[in-house]
């Protein structure tokens, strides 16, 4: 037992799949595990207090499975590059350990923590676990580039083989020849932070629906894995985006946080498949891991992912700067009650279906409000649990058909699209209870009920709930005219093509409904008899 180590928790906060972990845990006499409580977040990034809490009970729950070893979780607080210098000398240590991070931050931060370990003379192991594949990996096969299509990263990912499987925690055996040593006043010099600490009031958290910690997220997985022919059967987008209760598995928070490994995930579903008749990629739900694993390629390969300039993929648009439009977005105030509810959801709970983030991030950006897909993604990065930096970067340039996905003539409704799924609006009077009086006929469009009906549904529109703060066709159509102009700055080839599907999609919309139904069974006929 020749090390003394020090395990340094970031995302991964779990005892499973945790290679790096393991790494401290080998060869070594002492092992330290930490988190570090870097100032560095709160000053740059917007956290909600119901991430804060979600964070706080998984290091809780992280600091008691590794009371179960013997061990313990030192929570300390400072700058990384600031704290390891005093803790390589205090605990005279010799290896660090660590999950890889693709983040621009994190990237920055290992970098200077690595040059800092040489000076002491530390010697330094970074695993991949965070991600299914070696995003680095993955680039260097796409010749230097990431993938900028999931079809491309299929290909690619096949000459790759499946993804590694998980490692198996750590255990008793494995701390048979290691200890972590611990003084009496370490919950007072390492404990966790109360939310208190970490500058939160309590009392202005949300409902208590999704707690934090490894524990609750391998409780969650095996539930959901008991429903193997819901798991076979999964296609994204048969998904309610205004369920009452969630559609899909909300795991989403688990993986971000690194309570629930990926390469887990990927393997229990690897399982449940074999033999079995089943969904795939993309909308399966293996397909929802890699798109993750996409995202994280993209924010991992392009340049300024986060932002419009600069970065080379983006299509540059000349966004509306209405920081009214903006805040009446935000606060659930937009006049249009299915986009309020998903925002209000959000806001309360910290997670809304991912259909719902269409709806909403189609109607701030290109859609209606034509505000810049940055100012959504700083909003969703603050009041998300799952806020995932490549994945909350990517999916709104997507949405906002900025890049990846250019039919920018496909607009979200923010009537018709709820009502797919929920024709009375159900989910609207859950979230908007002073609209649940109205009649179904008018809950998504509560500015057409009579004087009448408002009154006897006690909620005047103009008064109690705004009236929609635009006309959806009228701007939908000036921004689809704004969005071939920006495309043609970029592309005049792409801009035409775009140009020509409006022109058959507005043609299809003023023929009968009837002559096309009765195209489409032609169509059906046609294809039957060849």
């Amino acid at each position: 037992m020749t090390n003394i180590s020090i395990h340094w928790f970031r995302k991964a906060l779990r005892l499973h799949d945790n290679p790096a972990l393991l790494a401290a845990m080998k060869d070594s006499a002492e092992v330290y595990p930490i988190f570090i409580l870097d100032p560095w977040f709160p000053k740059n990034m917007r956290v909600s207090v119901n991430r804060w809490r979600f964070l706080v009970e998984s290091l809780r729950d992280l600091d008691e499975s590794l009371k179960k070893l013997n061990s313990r979780l030192f929570v300390v607080r400072g700058s990384p590059a600031e704290a390891f210098p005093e803790l390589f000398k205090k605990w005279k240590v010799t290896l660090l350990t660590f999950e890889v991070d693709t983040e621009p931050y994190a990237r920055r931060r290992d970098a200077e923590v690595v040059r800092v370990a040489a000076e002491h003379g530390v010697q330094v192991v970074q695993k991949v676990s965070h991600t299914l594949y070696d995003t680095e990996r993955i680039i260097i096969e796409n010749n230097g580039k990431a993938p900028l299509t999931y079809t491309r990263l299929q290909t690619v990912l096949a000459s790759l083989g499946p993804p590694k499987r998980p490692v198996p925690a750590p255990s008793l055996e494995n701390m048979k020849e290691c200890s972590t040593p611990v003084t009496e006043d370490h919950d007072k010099a390492y404990g966790i932070p109360s939310l208190e600490e970490l500058g939160q009031d309590p009392k202005t958290a949300g409902p208590h629906l999704y707690p934090g910690g490894e524990s609750e997220a391998i409780a969650r997985l095996d539930l959901y894995m008991k429903r193997t022919s819901w798991v076979c059967n999964f296609k994204k987008p048969d998904t309610s985006p205004n369920s009452l209760t969630p559609s899909t598995t909300v795991l989403s928070p688990y993986v971000k946080f690194g309570c629930l490994s990926v390469r887990m995930f990927w393997w229990k579903l690897t399982e449940i498949y074999q033999g079995r008749k089943h969904s795939d990629p993309p909308v399966s739900l293996h397909g929802q891991l890699l798109w993750r694993e996409f995202f994280y390629t993209a924010g991992a390969g392009i340049p300024n992912f986060d932002k419009m300039e600069g970065n080379p993929v983006c299509v540059q648009v000349d966004w509306d700067d209405n920081k009214e439009h903006l805040k009446a977005w935000r606060e659930g105030r937009t006049g249009y009650p299915f986009i309020d509810a998903i925002m209000t959801q959000l806001r309360t709970e910290g997670w809304i279906h991912h259909l719902a983030r269409h709806a909403v991030a189609c109607f701030l950006t290109r859609g209606d409000l034509w505000i810049s897909w940055e100012e959504g993604q700083k909003v969703f990065e603050e009041l998300l649990l799952d806020a995932d930096w490549s994945l909350n970067a990517g999916n709104w340039q997507w949405l906002s058909a900025s890049a990846f996905f250019h039919q920018f003539f496909r607009v979200y409704s923010p009537i018709a699209f709820g009502k797919k799924t929920d024709k009375n609006g159900e989910y609207i009077k859950k979230y908007l209870p002073f609209l649940k009086k109205f009649p179904s006929d008018y809950i998504y469009e509560p500015w057409k009920a009579p004087r009448s009906v408002q009154e006897r549904a006690g909620c005047i529109i103009g008064e109690d709930y705004p009236k929609p703060i635009v006309a959806h066709e009228e701007v939908r159509k000036k921004n689809l005219e704004r969005m071939k102009a920006a495309y043609a700055r970029r592309s005049p080839s792409a801009a035409a093509e775009a140009q020509d599907e409006t022109r058959k999609k507005d043609a299809n919309q003023k023929r009968p409904k009837a002559l096309l139904k009765a195209e489409v069974r032609s169509k059906k006929v046609k294809i039957k008899s060849t």
